[in-house]
């Protein structure tokens, strides 16, 4: 994990008493934080700020989460930044929703400040083992490369959200292996992110329209595979 001084922490919600207290916790961590009161203004201060992870509450006015969100990912210098979802409940449309758009995880409030650095911290840790994995894979008619999150087909260029492109990557990189969604929910999102099974399926249709049917094969039964063709 890089050091926490570098580390830039944006908190988006629309009650001052969250923002306070998530304020005060990160920067008596040192990090460095920006806060925004809703989905509109994160955006705007985002681009500016530039953070490295960013708090974002689901419920605002004007601007919901979700959208901002997507709105974020859009922005090539924010690709890699880590978006926690902060939410009073989890309803299912809400999880697939939030993972939809590129979520990283979400934690349901009330907040506690000691379980929330131990997420963000869990993040960084999962983002280390994976920089040191190889830059690119070259498979079939792809080239897949790791460091500007894009796709090479036939000499096309095709640029996919963080997560799609992890789950592309981890199942090029193990071509014919069928893994579970239990196994893909674990590699890609981690252990400690509780994530429901639909949304594996959604970003494997997701990954499927952008680059081609005929890649990635359901296994009917047991999960999804690389084809070698």
């Amino acid at each position: 994990m890089a050091d926490k001084q570098k580390i830039k922490v944006l908190v988006v919600d629309d009650e001052p008493d969250i923002v306070e207290i998530l304020k005060y916790n990160l920067q008596k961590e040192g990090y460095e934080v920006a806060t925004a009161e809703d989905g509109i203004k994160a955006v705007k201060t985002a681009t500016k700020f530039q953070p490295d992870v960013i708090l974002l509450d689901i419920m605002m006015p004007n601007q919901d989460g979700v959208e901002t969100c997507l709105q974020i990912r859009q922005i090539p210098e924010l690709k890699h930044a880590f978006i926690i979802f902060l939410t009073a409940r989890m309803e299912e449309y809400s999880e697939v929703a939030a993972f939809d758009v590129g979520a990283d995880d979400y934690i349901t409030k009330p907040i506690k400040p000691r379980a929330l650095m131990s997420r963000i911290a869990a993040l960084f840790r999962r983002e280390s083992k994976k920089e040191q994995e190889q830059a690119q894979i070259k498979i079939r008619d792809l080239v897949i490369d790791r460091g500007s999150y894009t796709i090479d087909k036939s000499g096309k260029t095709i640029t996919l959200p963080k997560k799609e492109f992890e789950l592309l990557y981890f199942l090029a990189k193990n071509p014919n292996m069928v893994f579970s969604r239990d196994e893909l929910l674990h590699n890609i999102w981690g252990s400690d992110v509780f994530v429901l099974a639909r949304t594996v399926d959604v970003h494997i249709r997701k990954v499927r329209e952008k680059i081609g049917e005929d890649y990635i094969t359901t296994v009917k039964g047991v999960g999804y595979k690389f084809d070698l063709g």
